[in-house]
């Protein structure tokens, strides 16, 4: 047992998920669920609008090369997020990955459902959590979506699941996540909220003592007082633990 109230480990991946440089903490979270036991799913709620089914086709593709099978856990709706049947298919889990896509749909669908309370409460004893750009951005306090338009680099924030807590994710950030600080400072909802900033195929993982970073680029932590990198393999300083409650 971990020692912490947050038993499962938890990976926060700036986007650009199943692919080669993603071996770093993608075999941590394959231990993890391998150690637990139990069914390991994709959630592809993110891919909805987009193409859920290649979503989960490159997921379980890329695990099976990892070693591990994995099944879909189909929430792409509300009424998908709140269905019984598929909320004890999430009690018994040992992973679950959020892919990327749409980082305002992952929230709202699964923001105070069965699914997500289902999920929550075995990622709380001992399932591993993970997401990837939209998907990470949602286990936030906070998800950002974009203010007007498409290519509007100006960001606005929307309540999201929370396992995180005061934390923004910006993923991306190698590439044009970096281009929302700007203005997600600007409107941050408290004093104290953090930006996370993680590069593509770039991880932030908790793994009950603490947070580092995982993958080849690295992990910004922006608060009010500055900004601090991390990159493989070292400790991530200055970013809340996950909620225990």
């Amino acid at each position: 047992m971990l020692p912490s109230e947050v038993t499962g480990l938890l990976a926060l991946v700036g986007g650009d998920e199943f692919k080669p440089g993603n071996e770093d903490q993608d075999r941590l979270l394959v231990a993890a669920a391998r150690e637990r036991g139990g069914p390991a799913y994709v959630v592809p709620t993110a891919a909805a609008r987009g193409g859920p089914e290649q979503a989960v086709a490159n997921a379980t593709r890329w695990f099976a090369g990892l070693g591990l099978r994995l099944e879909e856990l189909h929430v792409l709706t509300r009424t998908h997020a709140n269905s019984e049947e598929v909320a004890a298919q999430a009690e018994r889990g040992s992973l679950f990955y959020l892919v990327g896509g749409d980082p305002g749909h992952t929230a709202s669908t699964l923001r105070d459902s069965r699914v997500w309370r289902a999920m929550e409460g075995a990622w709380r004893a001992g399932a591993a959590l993970a997401g990837s750009s939209a998907g990470a951005m949602a286990l936030g306090e906070w998800t950002l979506i974009r203010d007007r338009f498409k290519g509007d680099h100006r960001r606005q924030f929307r309540p999201a699941l929370a396992a995180v807590p005061k934390v923004a994710v910006l993923p991306h950030f190698n590439a044009f996540g970096q281009r929302w600080v700007e203005s997600a400072a600007e409107r941050a909802p408290v004093p104290d909220a953090v930006l996370l900033g993680i590069d593509e195929r770039s991880a932030a993982v908790w793994d009950g003592r603490g947070w580092s970073a995982r993958g080849p680029g690295s992990v910004t932590v922006i608060r009010e007082s500055g900004r601090a990198s991390s990159r493989a393999g070292e400790e991530v300083l200055g970013l809340p633990e996950p909620r225990a409650d």
